[in-house]
């Protein structure tokens, strides 16, 4: 069996969450679990985060397993539903659904449900994704008010620069101006206003990447608290070395300056690691900080061990968890850490630890 392995740590994903809560304070927290709990396994997650006040995703068949695994809080649909039959389910599940536009309305006011349903009504406060417009808003709510099949209406809107110099402050007073004279409870807080934007913390808030021990914004997850949640590792499977002017890997990208000795990674980009990472990506070696070496391919990729005369094969390696942040991989791969999170293969084992 190849070595490589995703070490899930419960205990990483529990801390970030009580992070996630004392920032917070008086703010339930939703965990958002979309995209296989964001590499880690959705099960994986809803298992060790049995203290949120609810759970978030996108797709239904998620949010099933999710209660067939025995998550009897709230789980909240973030695109709500694309059709009556799904509507229908969700209520019988009794799930929450987002509504952003007036045919998820229409559906409501239309489709007989086992229960009235709660709702997220969204707002599109410059994002530009989904959610209705401010001067739309108020007329969507009416209509939801009057729906026999709409319970509790949540208030919500999402942030697209609560991370950057900008700041929400003004989409949030765009928000609060339009809901001034509407009740309801309100959720506007993602990972990035959860711990940067506590004026916007509300009844509900959805902590996202925090959870899993990334970065949020330009400052590293270490600097919040936050612990990776996963240690992706491999082993050294051959070694090699090079004489000056031999190059490794297709396309021969690097090339040695002197002789090197390099090791070679059973890891490569059908296992989620980034193809585009260049010569010089962090990555470590028996706990010592070394560095990648010409073109990721496929099933393996290459490394410096030309101060590291102990490695051999069989060394261990982490490509990104403790000692190298997941964001440091994907700064140098000109990505984010939530992409390579969720890039995590199938064929990657995934062992839980504590």
């Amino acid at each position: 069996m190849r070595p490589i392995c995703a070490a899930i740590s419960t205990s990483a994903l529990q801390h970030n969450l009580n992070v996630a809560k004392q920032h917070a304070k008086t703010a339930k927290v939703m965990a958002v679990v979309k995209a296989n709990g964001y590499g880690h396994g959705l099960i994986n997650v809803v298992h060790a985060l049995t203290v949120a006040d609810g759970f978030a995703t996108v797709n239904l068949a998620s949010a099933i397993d999710m209660r067939e695994a025995g998550v009897d809080q709230d789980i909240l649909l973030l695109e709500g539903v694309f059709d009556e039959e799904e509507l229908r389910i969700a209520a019988s599940f009794d799930m929450s659904v987002t509504v952003h536009n007036n045919t998820q309305i229409k559906m409501l006011e239309n489709t007989a449900l086992a229960r009235p349903i709660n709702i997220y009504l969204k707002m599109n406060t410059g994002m530009n994704r989904l959610g209705f417009k401010p001067s739309d808003y108020a007329a969507a709510h009416q209509r939801l008010q009057q729906c026999d099949n709409v319970a509790n209406i949540t208030l919500m809107t999402h942030f697209a620069t609560a991370d950057e110099p900008i700041g929400i402050a003004e989409p949030l007073a765009r928000f609060q101006e339009t809901t001034k004279a509407i009740d309801g409870e309100v959720s506007l807080a993602n990972s990035a206003t959860i711990l940067l934007h506590p004026e916007a913390h509300a009844d509900w808030v959805r902590a996202g990447i925090m959870l899993y021990g990334a970065t949020v914004g330009d400052k590293p997850a270490a600097d919040f608290d936050l612990k990776p949640a996963m240690q992706f590792t491999s082993e050294l499977i051959a070694v090699q070395t090079l004489e000056k002017g031999e190059s490794v890997g297709y396309g021969a990208l690097f090339t040695a300056t002197k002789q090197t000795r390099i090791g070679i990674v059973a890891c490569g980009y059908a296992d989620g690691y980034p193809r585009h990472a260049p010569t010089g990506t962090p990555i470590a070696v028996n706990g010592a900080v070394t560095q990648t070496l010409g073109r990721v391919s496929m099933d393996m990729l290459f490394c410096d061990l030309s101060d590291l005369p102990e490695a051999d094969v069989g060394s261990f390696v982490e490509l990104w968890g403790g000692t190298i942040p997941v964001d440091v991989v994907a700064q140098a791969s000109g990505t984010i850490g939530y992409e390579l999170l969720c890039a995590i293969a199938p064929r990657v084992p995934k062992k839980v630890v504590d």
